[in-house]
């Protein structure tokens, strides 16, 4: 029953069947089934379905609720029975890349003391090549990095989808609209990241399956907190993660310009040596996924 309702909550949290069947690596007929079963269980119906979207339902809404407190308690009960008898070792060392360990890990690691403060952790940060390199070296044991390599020597596994967007000053008036055509984006004069970012790597690849051979780059920065604070005191512009940049989008600082039928997909991936095995790594993978929020 939790697996039921958890596909609820991805379902009612994304409003897409095809995001969350992403999200959760399952099919998306699987999904389908799954709240179709509940929606005859309590005979209700939880989703206005249309022709290219999906929205909750009053009752839908009210579902959604009870699923979270049932949740909550499903986790307060493992860890009181099961995740406490797990012997956790005094330090817990991994990679990160750039974008994972500024914007995502910091708060997962934070629970995870909460429950388990005696636990330290030696997190490297760098770019994908860089940890990649390091774990097939055996310097690390497993990483979370921004991208997929065809290395038979590594092996990877889908954490989260993330977005890279087209961000620029909030002030910055010279796009109507704040939308422009694909074609349009060589024109712009654009700061990127270092050789070796995963990010850089995914961008280039979007970009030639688009046909367009190359960026006006006016400069290059070693880290995404550099090319935010350039943003802020110029009208130039860097595709970044939405994760690097929520509190700015809020705080009114930078915005998004929209590509026009462009989108930039990218995953995250737990990576580790191919046949390298761990109790305590395939524990942490699980709990990094499960508190998460999407």
């Amino acid at each position: 029953m939790k697996t039921k309702l958890h596909i609820f909550k991805v379902v009612a949290e994304q409003l897409s069947f095809t995001k969350a069947s992403e999200l959760l690596f399952i099919s998306q007929p699987a999904v389908s089934k799954t709240i179709k079963n509940l929606e005859e269980a309590y005979k209700s119906h939880f989703f206005i379905r249309r022709r290219n979207s999906i929205e909750l339902t009053d009752d839908g809404k009210a579902f959604l609720i009870y699923v979270n407190r049932i949740l909550k308690i499903y986790d307060e009960m493992n860890n009181r029975f099961l995740n406490l008898k797990t012997t956790m070792p005094e330090q817990i060392e991994f990679g990160a890349s750039t974008t994972v360990a500024t914007y995502i890990i910091p708060k997962i690691i934070a629970k995870f003391r909460a429950q388990y403060p005696q636990v330290h952790f030696e997190i490297t940060s760098g770019n994908s090549e860089e940890i990649e390199s390091l774990i097939l070296n055996e310097h690390l044991h497993f990483g979370i990095t921004e991208g997929k390599h065809h290395n038979q020597q590594l092996h990877f596994k889908k954490f989260i989808k993330d977005e890279i967007v087209l961000v620029t000053n909030a002030q910055n008036k010279s796009v109507k609209n704040n939308t422009i055509d694909k074609s349009a984006l060589q024109q712009l004069p654009m700061v990127e990241r270092e050789l070796g970012s995963g990010t850089k790597d995914v961008i280039y690849s979007i970009l030639k399956k688009n046909n367009i051979p190359k960026l006006n780059i006016s400069l290059h920065l070693n880290s995404t907190e550099a090319i935010k604070n350039y943003l802020y005191h110029s009208d130039s512009y860097a595709l970044l993660s939405i994760n690097a940049f929520t509190d700015d989008l809020m705080n009114n600082k930078l915005k998004v310009i929209d590509i026009k039928d462009m989108s930039m997909e990218r995953w995250f991936y737990f990576v580790s040596r191919t046949g390298f095995n761990s109790k305590i790594m395939d524990y942490f993978e699980n709990f990094v996924r499960s508190n998460y929020i999407y």
